[in-house]
């Protein structure tokens, strides 16, 4: 019932939307990603420092999850003018295989049609663009890296934890090679799973292909305070909605400083007026995808399953230490814990970004998990 009406209430929202961008009017509460500086808030900083940086061949963009990396990402590859691909690797099954990448590989080039003319292996029809993954005509992503180094080029990675998996080793040679040989190619590396961007690109890993490698890091963090009452004013002023200091406190102090949140926040409530409902949704959202994370542990099997439910659950209950936390799942589970396989949870949790520390990176999950 929560997700039915948080729908219809954007449906509702973005047909106004449409309705007053035709007027010109900005609105900070778009929750879809930005693509021009006027409608990022902040991030001044970081765009200058990408701008700084871009003839760095590899650049990482790291922060938690509804940050803003997306949107800083679109307006600086928007204003740098140069030539880029964008591949949004979300798109990509968990065990993807090469036509897997290279259909994406296809639908993000539209752009750079120009400097695919001529490659081996690369069909070009109209605006479109094919690669061959099989055959003789095969072109490998070393190649074809080497062929794009004949121009001045961006290539960008959204959300590159995702390219873990049966091709991450191929994929990490032919990053390792452009690092090596191709001069005009810039990399970009975007990743809200931190620890899992990490783990893919094994940079202090003997044996990986990137070892010893330099990847320049920006790292997205959350409003301040300030800045947050500043953001959600400006976004209300911009819906000529009056919302009183308390309200605006009340979100800010919820929400805690997360961009995506705090859009979230302002687009629902200037909707509802009831803020109570605006935080109920918003831990819903939260705990679906809490729950999609648990139905993948239990495909690998139930008591994975269960002992990511505990864990979480442990922390949501303050359980803030390792001693803490394992009488906590022991006492939930009626039998002792392997401080291995406890461990493993705990490590793989703080690589998504969920939780560093014994605590939640983002309240909102931690309110989600009391309620699994």
């Amino acid at each position: 019932m929560f997700f039915i009406f948080y729908l219809l209430t954007q449906i509702i929202f973005f047909s106004f939307w449409g309705r007053i961008n035709i007027l010109g009017q900005k609105l900070l509460f778009d929750e879809r990603p930005k693509t021009k500086r006027e409608d990022l808030f902040d991030r001044q900083k970081e765009l200058e420092e990408l701008n700084r940086n871009v003839n760095r061949p590899f650049i990482l963009l790291t922060g938690v999850r509804r940050i803003g990396k997306t949107s800083l990402l679109n307006v600086f590859l928007n204003e740098i003018g140069m030539p880029y691909i964008l591949l949004d690797c979300r798109k990509l099954k968990e065990n993807y295989g090469w036509k897997d990448f290279y259909q994406l590989l296809s639908k993000s080039s539209s752009k750079i049609i120009e400097f695919l003319k001529g490659i081996k292996g690369v069909r070009i029809f109209g605006g479109e663009v094919e690669f061959s993954w099989k055959g003789k005509d095969f072109v490998s992503l070393s190649d074809l890296f080497d062929h794009l180094n004949k121009n001045r080029l961006i290539i960008a990675f959204d959300e590159a934890q995702k390219l873990r998996g049966p091709l991450s080793r191929e994929i990490k040679e032919a990053l390792a090679h452009a690092y090596d040989y191709d001069n005009n190619l810039t990399f970009i590396l975007t990743g809200s799973e931190v620890g899992l961007l990490y783990d893919f690109l094994s940079v202090e890993n003997p044996s990986s292909s990137l070892y010893g490698r330099y990847f320049h890091e920006i790292k997205l963090e959350r409003f301040d305070k300030e800045m947050s009452v500043s953001f959600l004013e400006k976004g209300f002023s911009e819906l000529s909605i009056s919302v009183s200091d308390s309200i605006i406190e009340e979100i800010v102090n919820f929400f805690d400083g997360i961009p995506g949140w705090l859009t979230f926040a302002g687009n629902l409530y200037s909707q509802v007026k009831d803020i109570e409902k605006v935080k109920e949704i918003a831990v819903n959202v939260a705990l679906e995808e809490l729950k999609n994370l648990l139905e993948s542990k239990r495909k690998v099997s139930e008591q994975l399953g269960k002992r990511y439910l505990h864990v979480l659950k442990c922390l949501a209950e303050e359980k803030n230490s390792w001693s803490k936390l394992r009488d906590c799942i022991s006492e939930k589970e009626g039998s002792t814990v392997s401080s291995s396989v406890l461990s493993n949870i705990i490590n793989q949790l703080e690589s998504m970004s969920i939780i560093k520390d014994y605590q939640f990176l983002d309240s909102i999950y931690k309110e989600a998990s009391k309620k699994l």
